[in-house]
């Protein structure tokens, strides 16, 4: 099929045109000889432009530019006699048509407008409308100039997601302290006893905050999270050089990270208060495996102590084994298991991998 430019744009010859096309071609050919030099400049900007005829029925695109096609994806003679709502997003409502309508009568302001592009992709494009009147004063035409700020709307919108994910974080969090708290308030009679429980276990969930504020909570190392959680008992265990830490690293999830790191947290205590941390000869092993190509995996960690003073089983649960056993419970439907050896304390933790550590 033959067909001839007119400006930047291809358009078919003469017998596969439609009615409207032909004069959307003739309303360009008119832009061309009245607005010679302005439409040689809108041509070759970068912003997609458009003009509409103001006196037609559904006000017909009778000219844009390069940019215009290059943004929609609809070539020239796809676009010629189109009214603007015909690119418009399918999800567009009234609202969309309404604030068009207000730019066109001379309202100020360029509203977000959501369109689509010929292979059915969204494109978010702020929308500026100015009215070119004519000899007797009367609105003829509508100049529409479109700014792509799609990347905009992308970024809000992962700030909104990002939002609501704060909000959940927030409120798991904020319902540990509450558990802490209440727990504490249970076990500890005298005032000073009950600060320590709770601030010591406040301070071992702010530093697995600091761990996941350092990777913008995107998930914390398994090394990481055991080698901070025994930082604060340094002084207890020198240099670490009676500490080993083993197993495969991998990344925790935000929620695995305060479980875990609260639970090494209890372990730590334990043993500086009666265990392997309490006798200048103990020693202590912390090790874990797991698969996480496998559909059922656990992740199994063990705590081992050694050479520490003699331990036996309590008669009664403390705070600590407590908030040990019932927080991976809760938090993550773990199973602790604890075995007073004569070695010294074995704590055992199995938790389901997937949908809470991973």
């Amino acid at each position: 099929m033959s067909s001839r430019h007119l400006g930047d744009c291809v358009l078919p010859d003469s017998k596969s045109k439609t009615v409207e096309q032909r004069a959307a071609e003739g309303q360009v050919a008119n832009f061309q000889r009245q607005l010679g030099p302005f439409v040689v400049a809108a041509e070759t900007t970068r912003m997609a432009m458009a003009f509409t005829d103001a006196t037609a029925p559904g006000e017909p695109i009778i000219f844009a530019n390069e940019a215009f096609f290059h943004l929609t994806g609809y070539p020239c003679d796809e676009v010629l006699a189109q009214p603007i709502e015909f690119f418009f997003h399918p999800d567009s409502d009234g609202k969309t048509l309404a604030e068009i309508a207000a730019a066109c009568h001379g309202h100020e302001g360029g509203p977000d407008i959501r369109y689509r592009r010929k292979n059915g992709s969204g494109f978010w494009a702020s929308t500026f409308v100015s009215r070119v009147f004519n000899a007797a004063g009367e609105t003829a035409q509508h100049f529409i100039s479109l700014a792509d700020n799609t990347k905009h709307h992308q970024e809000r919108e992962r700030c909104y997601a990002l939002i609501d994910e704060l909000n959940h974080r927030v409120k798991n969090t904020l319902s540990t302290v509450q558990s802490i708290v209440s727990q504490a308030s249970k076990k500890a009679n005298q005032g000073e006893l009950f600060r320590d429980a709770v601030e010591s276990r406040i301070f071992a969930l702010s530093r697995s905050h600091d761990l996941l504020a350092r990777v913008s909570w995107d998930g914390v190392a398994m090394h990481d999270l055991v080698t901070t959680a025994l930082e604060p008992f340094r002084p207890a265990v020198g240099d670490f050089d009676r500490t080993t830490i083993s197993g495969p690293d991998f990344q925790l999830s935000p929620r695995a990270t305060i479980a875990l790191g609260i639970a090494f947290h209890e372990l730590a205590t334990n043993a500086t208060k009666y265990g392997a941390f309490h006798s200048q000869r103990g020693s202590l092993a912390v090790s874990w495996d797991f698969s996480p190509l496998a559909a059922s995996a656990n992740l199994r960690i063990r705590w081992a102590e050694n050479d520490g003073p003699p331990v036996a089983k309590p008669t009664q649960k403390g705070f600590g084994s407590q908030v040990l056993e019932r927080g991976l419970a809760h938090e993550l439907g773990g199973k602790v298991t604890l075995e007073y050896k004569d070695s010294g304390l074995v704590c055992l933790i199995e938790v389901p991998a997937h949908g809470n550590i991973l």
